[in-house]
């Protein structure tokens, strides 16, 4: 390849034939708008069941409710674990480009035995009347379960690849050695979010009413011909994409260094010079003089990565030449070691917020459940409450993007105006104040209940639901400045063979958070039965239970949790040239 090639070329980039892409050609908006469509597809094929599952378990297949939000919850956390997969193999043998369609065909696979079971009786237990206790109303087992969850898990395998393959795939189209590729590589993230609502929305107004009405079937078809049509969609955008080229594990990476980082400090605390100080030691002595040829190696599209000052101790996975190890670290390798670190505690402050968003599809519905739901004549069913943070994060994306963040720029006099962090920070403190709403709103809830007389009713209380669409508009915020701050932080401060799965931990967290917050339930519930006869959450009847008292010590998680970030947030130093 001549000079003038290697200049049209995007070094380390090839396009979906694997041959080298090419500038102008390949890369930016036009390749990325494709990859905003398929996420609307993507997320409605995904959501359209996922948010209606719990009825479908229970009402059709008998499971009963504890086992059925307990399937729900393990599907759930699952498919998003699973975006740490997804993101691996892309990174370190396959690319996102391949990963996507892979998991799309997979994903369609399961919804096709999910749609056939739904579809045929006899793969279904029969139905029984919901007062009739014998053995015909015991729930799917035998073939039928394996049928059942071997399709639930399919599409939780597939939609784990496709979390963790799609955003970065689109966020890989950006040049971000110019500030107008780091400028539209943010708006990318903005309208992610913004496709993804756009999903959200048609899955739980129309998809679910079709469920409800036209039977499962339907809904698991929809679904299933959704994500069959996203393929193409995806491969329309093939002669515009570039894709990066995977440059091995990057798993192996991490553990090599820390343990290399691990063994060369005991054995150089065990040599024999040792007494004398390690120092002393010549073997025991880090190599720091190869830094500038280390570093040369790293591709034009790789933001600036001079060695930080930080986890001091992973430099002892380097030794000089007059060393002997079992190991070969490079300057860069325990570099990118060290911004993985760097950006570890980041991510686990994000796992307090996902617990406060996962009550929003359990705790939440059932409180509007016993509440008015009537919007003039017409009844919302509570299933459908996510349609207002859905819509408001709608609303807020572009107003986000074309309003705050100019008026910010011209207010910081920065590039970014706003930066990831400040924007995560902002998300977590939108949860503090949505969880003091929604404490506030229960007290409300209970005090008309009393009022009413219908605290031992199963009557809707003289309350309007909308009181609890409070909750969802700010945790609608937090979750929308929260996870594209996520998204956009852990891609570009992450060393560009780790991006993938750096990206992932964004879907790793909401699915760490849907599982902490069944454990803090059964926490809370067996510490407060220890000193109580009835725990704060248990019983049939919600008016009995203490929820405001939960949703209190969520608050106080959430505001300890903030100053947790805030000492990491602060001492953070971006390596990227982003912020």
């Amino acid at each position: 390849m001549d000079e003038l090639q290697q200049l049209n070329t995007w070094e380390g980039y090839v396009d979906w034939r694997n041959k080298p892409a090419l500038r102008g050609r390949h890369g930016g908006m036009l390749a990325a708008s494709f990859v905003l469509v398929v996420e609307v597809l993507e997320n409605l094929a995904f959501l359209a069941n996922a948010s209606n599952l719990v009825l479908y378990l229970s009402k059709f297949l008998h499971f009963s409710p504890s086992s059925a939000a307990n399937t729900v919850t393990n599907f759930m956390g699952t498919a998003f674990l699973l975006a740490l997969l997804g993101g691996f193999l892309a990174d370190a043998f396959f690319t996102t480009y391949n990963i996507y369609v892979i998991s799309a065909v997979i994903e369609f696979m399961g919804l096709l035995l999910l749609t056939v079971q739904a579809q045929v009786p006899s793969l279904r237990p029969p139905t029984c009347a919901l007062a009739d206790t014998n053995t015909s109303c015991q729930e799917v087992e035998g073939g039928k379960a394996v049928m059942l969850f071997a399709g639930l898990y399919l599409v939780a395998l597939g939609v784990g690849g496709i979390k963790g393959s799609l955003a970065p795939h689109g966020a890989e189209q950006f040049d971000e050695t110019t500030q107008q590729g780091r400028k539209q590589r943010s708006a990318f993230f903005n309208y992610f979010v913004f496709c993804l609502a756009s999903g959200a929305l048609i899955a739980v107004t129309f998809v679910v009413w079709v469920e409800d009405n036209k039977g499962w079937q339907w809904g698991f078809g929809i679904s299933t011909a959704t994500i069959l049509l996203s393929i193409p969609a995806f491969l329309l955008g093939s002669p515009f994409y570039r894709t990066k080229i995977p440059i091995g594990s990057p798993i192996t990476t991490i553990f090599k260094v820390l343990t290399a980082a691990i063994y060369n400090t005991y054995k150089c605390k065990n040599s024999s010079n040792a007494i004398m100080g390690v120092h002393s030691n010549p073997s025991c002595m880090t190599n720091s003089e190869s830094t500038e040829d280390e570093y040369s190696h790293t591709t034009k599209e790789e933001p600036s990565q001079i060695p930080t000052e930080s986890l001091k101790f992973l430099d002892r996975a380097l030794i000089n030449n007059s060393g002997h190890s079992v190991f070969h670290c490079t300057e860069k390798e325990v570099e990118e070691v060290r911004i993985v670190l760097k950006i570890f505690p980041i991510f686990m402050s994000t796992i307090i917020l996902n617990c406060c968003l996962a009550q929003l599809s359990t705790f939440s519905i059932q409180q509007a459940a016993t509440m008015n739901t009537k919007l003039g004549s017409f009844k919302v069913p509570p299933a459908s409450l996510p349609v207002f943070p859905v819509m408001f994060i709608m609303i807020l994306a572009p107003l986000y993007n074309h309003v705050i963040i100019p008026l910010a720029r011209k207010t910081t006099k920065t590039e970014m105006g706003v930066t990831h962090l400040q924007r995560i920070g902002t998300g977590l403190i939108l949860s503090i104040v949505a969880m003091a709403v929604a404490a506030l709103v229960e007290t409300k809830r209970k005090r008309v209940a009393v009022d009413s007389g219908r605290l031992n009713s199963s009557e809707p209380l003289p309350i309007t639901f909308l009181w609890v669409a409070l909750q969802y508009l700010f945790l609608g915020s937090a979750d929308l400045f929260t996870l594209a701050g996520m998204m956009e932080f852990f891609f570009s401060e992450a060393p560009i063979s780790m991006r993938s799965l750096a990206t992932s931990l964004s879907w790793a967290s909401l699915a760490m958070g849907y599982y902490f917050s069944s454990v803090l339930v059964s926490i809370i519930n067996n510490v407060t039965g220890a000193y109580r006869h009835t725990p704060w959450l248990f019983g049939s009847n919600l008016n009995h239970y203490h929820l405001e008292r939960f949703y209190w010590l969520m608050c106080i998680l959430s505001g300890l949790n903030f100053l947790h970030y805030f000492f990491w947030a602060n001492r953070y130093k971006y390596r990227s040239t982003g912020p």
